[in-house]
Formats: C-alpha cells, structure tokens, sequence
C-alpha cells in the first residue's frame, strides 16, 4: 500500500484527490511511512497537522480576544476599535437581535464560535497552512455536537426535562388526532435534522472550495511543468490566475460560513428557550 501524499517512484508527479484531504502526523512513524495501517501509533492518529491547526487556531483566538480587551481606554486606538467592532457585531446583529434579554449568557459561546470558526477557515488561504480545517469533518462533527448541547441543555434549565420535550415536540393548537405524526416530524427536525445540516453545510462549502482550489492549483501545476505541449502550458498558467480568483471567494465563503453557523446556533438556542414553540 503507498502512501498518497507522498511523490511517486521515478520522478513522476504526484497524484492528487481526496486522499490530499487526509491527516499527516507531524512526528511519523516506520509505519505510516510505509502505509502500513495495521501499525499505525496512537501519535499517527492523533498527533496531525490537522490536529495542530485546530489547537493554533484556538491559542490565536484566545491570545487575540485578550489583546483586544487589554488597556482600554475611553478614546479608542485602531487596535480597541477593531476588537470594539467585532465584538459589536456579533453582539447586537446575532446574541441580542435573536436571543433578546437573555442574550449575555450565552454571548461568550457565540463570540468564540464565530472567531474559532472563521480563523480555521482562513486557514484555507493562509499560506503556511493552505488548508481550511473544517473540511475534515470529524471536526465539524465536535463544533455541532457543541452547538446541539448548547440548544437542548438551554431548554432543558428554562422548561425543565418534561416541558422541554413537550415543547419542541407538541406544537401549540395541533389537534390531538395529528400527534402520531406531528411528533415523530418534530423530534427528527429539533433533536436529528437540526446537527446534521448545520455541520453539513458548514463541512460541504469548505471541502468543495479546497477542492476547486487543488484542481486550479494542482492541475495548473501539472499542465506546466509535467506537460510538453505549448497549449497546456498556456492552460496551466491560466488556471493559476483563475486560482486567484477562487482564493478570492474563499476568503468570502470563509467568513459567510462562519457567520450562518453562528446565526443557526443563536436561533437554535432561541426556539429552545422561547415561551411559545
């Protein structure tokens, strides 16, 4: 078994697709080497650069919400005014517009949330990395799990166990005849469909565009230096113009995805602690 991240035997190029998606430990060993999977280490598994994007990602946020919050002051410097803006932002246009009085307690998730989200998509863009984190989607699956938590334990504390699932369950002025169906509909769309479509369309977007970039990229690489005849040349070199274009959308499509995620997870938590369903 050969490893696909690694070039070919005999000066051939490497050959690219979705297994370009996968891991890379950052300490490998004899094993993964050699594409025995059989005895991989723990460290193979868990010790990836995926791993460690993720946890840079963290350390940035943290380190950049405490820089914004240190020595403020009544005029504000451009540094103050930056976080001010942000912070703002995702105060007033998502916690309070959607979650009304209640929105201070659950303002530090959503401002953390957005900011994780967003500096692991620029990552997509970022030359050291190039590789946006929330396209391997066992991540997507830990931040929808959190997400899915957040709204069920916020209904939970405001309805208790019982009131919460009558809540989400039993729509208000549903005759009683229509309950056999309108539960079943109800748990699958609150409790099942809910995780589900916010990781999906948080994983699909961004795996879609690193995988448009690699075609631009890769292809474009592949037409110039390993391919003879003058048109495909001209063919690579356009293709890295056009991947300029395309990291240009990324940029775009990795802040709108940080945003929706954000929104859904505000209005989740919204629907879960509002009086009436």
């Amino acid at each position: 078994m050969t490893n696909p991240l690694l070039p070919l035997e005999g000066g051939e190029p490497p050959v690219f697709g979705v297994s370009a998606f996968d891991s890379r430990p950052l300490f490998p060993s004899e094993a993964w080497l050699h594409g025995d999977s059989a005895n991989y280490t723990w460290s193979d598994l868990w010790v990836t650069n995926h791993v460690a994007q993720a946890v840079i990602a963290a350390a940035l946020v943290i380190g950049f919400w405490l820089w914004m919050a240190n020595r403020q002051k009544m005029v504000p410097s451009k540094r103050q005014f930056v976080g001010e803006y942000l912070y703002d932002m995702l105060r007033n246009s998502i916690a309070r517009d959607i979650l009304g009085h209640d929105y201070r307690k659950y303002l530090p998730y959503l401002v953390a949330l957005f900011s994780f989200i967003l500096v692991n998509n620029l990552f997509g863009t970022f030359f050291l990395f190039m590789f946006p984190t929330f396209s391997k989607i066992g991540f997507v699956y830990a931040l929808a799990l959190c997400t899915w938590l957040l709204y069920n334990g916020a209904g939970i504390a405001k309805h208790g166990f019982f009131g919460y699932l009558k809540h989400i369950l039993i729509p208000p002025g549903v005759p009683w005849w229509l309950l056999w169906l309108i539960i079943p509909l109800e748990f699958l769309s609150n409790v099942v469909t809910r995780p589900v479509t916010l990781l999906l369309r948080l994983f699909a977007n961004l795996f879609a565009g690193h995988l448009v970039v690699m075609v631009f990229v890769v292809g474009g690489e592949y037409l110039l230096l390993y391919s003879t005849p003058l048109i495909n040349k001209v063919a690579g070199v356009v293709a890295w113009l056009f991947s300029f274009a395309i990291f240009a959308l990324e940029l775009l499509v990795a802040a709108l995805q940080a945003y929706i995620f954000t929104v859904l997870t505000a209005q989740y938590v919204s629907s879960a602690i509002a009086e009436e369903h």
